[in-house]
């Protein structure tokens, strides 16, 4: 049961204590929220907007940058928020809340990278049977299977954080609720906590891991039988965004985790923090956008047609005046 009687609400740890550092923190975060926003909602449309790239590689694309927008929204605009009005406080309803969307929406973000490897794995290593393996009730049932369990992960970790109680300090030396420094202030033993996290988040990370490991031995294997340069170049342009993305993800969230203690400290910890939760949403469209050109075609069209009704509606509203 959660405990709310003893801490009503956490301070955060903030980027600055000069008005104008945090001032300028907010105008960073701010431009870094807005280039996400605009990256993923341009992919977005281009990829509803274009029936040449409704396949299963882009439905998962779509869903990730759903995610993305979902996930930097979790963290960013709070710590903006903040930094604005001068405070560092957030509610435990809040923290609470932050906890379960982070948890759900980077487990969501594994799980669909984890997909999408399957994905390119039949799609260029069985590509005569794959509109067979790849149908439609597939991807929508491994859409659903994802969400699902993510939504459970976040469901258990975030019961099994706040069933401890926070009676002694409700500083949480992060720029958001994160779990471990949440643990790490708690007035109670938190070893089967960090047990519990440690084993799932283990099994769960090694077995996504793993999958997309052994996919693209499976994918690269096939890729470089390919006979003509085209074909594999082909290949390797729907393969590459993919697994640099999920290399960016990965390696960002084990550097916040998993590294030494001695490269430990809050200001690494913060500017770790931020290479995970802000970064991938940047960086998803961008990746995409430079070595697809599927994609780049399709952003093209979209930026045009956003362009020509911005232009109609500016044109109408001047000769209604």
């Amino acid at each position: 049961m959660v405990n709310q009687t003893t801490v009503a609400e956490f301070v955060l740890l903030g980027f600055a204590s000069l008005r104008e550092l945090q001032i300028l923190h907010a105008v960073v975060f701010l431009a870094i929220y807005l280039v996400a926003l605009m990256g993923n909602f341009l992919l977005i449309a281009a990829v509803t907007q274009n029936p040449h790239l409704h396949s299963p590689m882009y439905f998962f694309l779509v869903n990730l940058s759903i995610v993305d927008v979902c996930y930097i929204s979790t963290t960013v605009p709070k710590s903006m928020v903040n930094s604005l009005i001068d405070s560092k406080q957030i509610s435990f309803s809040g923290c609470v809340a932050q906890v379960f969307l982070v948890i759900m929406l980077a487990s969501s973000e594994l799980f669909f990278l984890t997909a999408m490897a399957y994905d390119r794995y039949a799609a260029i290593c069985h590509p005569l049977r794959y509109q067979l393996i790849m149908n439609w009730n597939v991807c929508f049932q491994m859409a659903v299977v994802s969400w699902v369990t993510s939504v459970t992960i976040a469901v258990v970790y975030t019961l099994n954080t706040f069933s401890l109680q926070f009676c002694q300090s409700n500083v949480i030396e992060q720029y958001f609720c994160d779990i471990p420094q949440l643990l790490k202030i708690s007035c109670t033993d938190t070893a089967t906590a960090q047990s519990l996290i440690f084993a799932i988040t283990l099994s769960l990370g090694s077995f996504c891991f793993t999958f997309i490991f052994v996919s693209y031995v499976y994918v690269f294997s096939a890729v470089f039988k390919i006979q003509s340069a085209q074909g594999r170049q082909k290949a390797f342009s729907t393969c590459t965004p993919h697994l640099t993305f999920f290399c960016l993800f990965f390696f960002t969230a084990s550097f916040s985790y998993m590294r030494p203690k001695a490269l430990s400290s809050p200001t690494v910890d913060l500017f770790a923090a931020v290479l995970y939760t802000a970064l991938p949403p940047v960086m998803n469209p961008l990746i995409y956008s430079l070595k697809n050109k599927d994609i780049q075609l399709a952003l093209g069209r979209a930026m045009t047609n956003f362009h020509c009704i911005s232009w109609v509606g500016f044109e109408e509203m001047d000769w209604k005046h």
